[in-house]
């Protein structure tokens, strides 16, 4: 059993641990301090690209062409690219115990690995229907998507139920892009969600009204108000059937589920501060232990401009609480310190020929300006939430890169919003003129 000691080690595979070790790498390491241990086979990539460009029936995106950082308009870090800037790149590693306060983690083969600064960033893991106990849950071609095994998993169905029938269980982000993307490879699409429209978390009832009816124009049919209580499968053990709670079934020759995920923290209970569900930190991303950062889908963070503590699980904030944790990292090492972290929420997401973006915090009242019938064919409209006078939110389907600016600038100023009515009339221009 081996052991190795790094000065720094990022624990992850995923956007967070390729951001953070091209930041380790712009602010200079020498050979041999950093590490970066992955589970996964490859080197860490642009996690997005598995629910959209991957599962195009042409023209597919392929590894290596999503390789952090090319997500932000960076450098592509290929494998070579990590031992050329003198980061050692472990694969196929799977941390199995921690012991903070002895800095060191121990892999499933045995191996020891010491640290000097440790960077959590193992990111979340889905929620599986076989976790709920789901009756017939674990029959073949039940599918998930999270890492790029998963989509290959995915991928390979597709081809070898060419135009059949595929149930995608869950209403947000996962069940709307994969119902997309099945849809583009001529399956026969149902999506099924027990909430009373898709994505709740963020949309209002009105915007969730446009993508379903979009959706269902594309042929996609959706079953609200309901869940999946079980599957039958044929005798070789793939699935035939989803039963659903309200008695109704449903042929599948596929089912992708999406019912959400928990931030992988477990290696670490009892030994360092929680919150949330995750792991608490400050604006830097410390956590409660010295010299143990915590980043990306398992930092509970300060959201300075709401006054509050959070936790992000989206692509955005894992890119930039990475490099915050490095910058913070560095700094300290030489005496100085950067600015506290001060994120704006941003989530956004592509399906069909759809593309819309949402900043900034989706509470108080709503309003919907814009064109948003679904059946034209560039549906271009937005929403303001706005709380105590004040516009706090902003979203936008088919917005040009200037207009999306614009929202960021207003969910960031928090402008005073004269009456909703107003805000409605104005539409885009009201973020333009901030």
């Amino acid at each position: 059993m081996a052991e190795k000691s790094f000065k720094y080690i990022i624990l992850g595979g995923g956007v967070s641990a390729g951001y953070a070790a091209k930041e380790f790498a712009s602010q200079g390491v020498k050979p041999g301090e950093l590490a970066v241990i992955s589970k996964e086979a490859v080197a860490p990539y642009e996690r997005p690209a598995l629910s959209k460009g991957y599962l195009f029936p042409e023209g597919a995106a392929r590894l290596p062409g999503f390789h952090c950082c090319v997500g932000s308009g960076g450098e592509k870090l290929l494998p070579e690219s990590y031992k050329q800037k003198g980061i050692e790149l472990i694969l196929s590693t799977e941390i199995v115990k921690a012991d903070l306060a002895a800095k060191s983690l121990v892999s499933a083969a045995g191996d020891v690995f010491k640290y000097e600064t440790l960077i959590i960033a193992t990111g979340s893991t889905v929620l599986r229907l076989t976790d709920f106990g789901v009756k017939g849950a674990d029959s073949k071609n039940i599918l998930y998507l999270r890492e790029i095994d998963d989509a290959d998993k995915v991928v390979e169905a597709i081809q070898a139920k060419k135009g059949g029938k595929a149930v995608v269980v869950g209403g947000g982000y996962i069940g709307l892009e994969l119902s997309a993307a099945l849809r583009i490879n001529n399956f026969d699409v149902t999506m099924v969600f027990p909430e009373p429209w898709c994505m709740p978390r963020l949309f209002t009832a009105d915007i969730a009204a446009f993508y379903e009816t979009y959706y269902t124009n594309k042929g996609v049919k959706i079953i609200k108000g309901t869940v999946a209580s079980g599957f039958t499968a044929h005798p070789n053990g793939e699935v035939n059937e989803v039963q659903l709670k309200d008695g109704r079934s449903l042929e599948a020759d596929i089912v992708i589920v999406g019912v959400g995920a928990k931030p992988l923290t477990a290696l670490f209970k009892g030994q360092v501060e929680e919150d949330k569900g995750g792991i608490k930190t400050d604006a830097f991303f410390k956590t409660s232990v010295p010299d143990v950062y915590a980043v990306g889908d398992v930092a509970t963070f300060p959201l300075k401009m709401y006054g509050d503590m959070r936790r992000v699980e989206h692509v955005d904030h894992s890119r930039k609480s990475a490099e915050q944790a490095v910058k913070a990292i560095k700094a300290a090492e030489g005496g100085g310190a950067v600015e506290e972290y001060d994120y704006l929420p941003f989530f956004y997401s592509r399906s069909f020929d759809l593309s819309w973006q949402f900043y900034g915090d989706n509470v108080g009242d709503s309003v919907l300006f814009g064109d948003s019938n679904p059946s034209n064919p560039k549906p271009r409209f937005g929403a303001y939430w706005v709380q105590d006078g004040k516009v706090v939110g902003a979203f936008m389907e088919g917005g040009s890169g200037d207009e999306n600016k614009a929202l960021a600038k207003v969910a960031k100023a928090r402008p005073a919003a004269e009456s909703l009515d107003d805000l409605t009339k104005q539409g885009i221009s009201f973020a333009a003129k901030i």
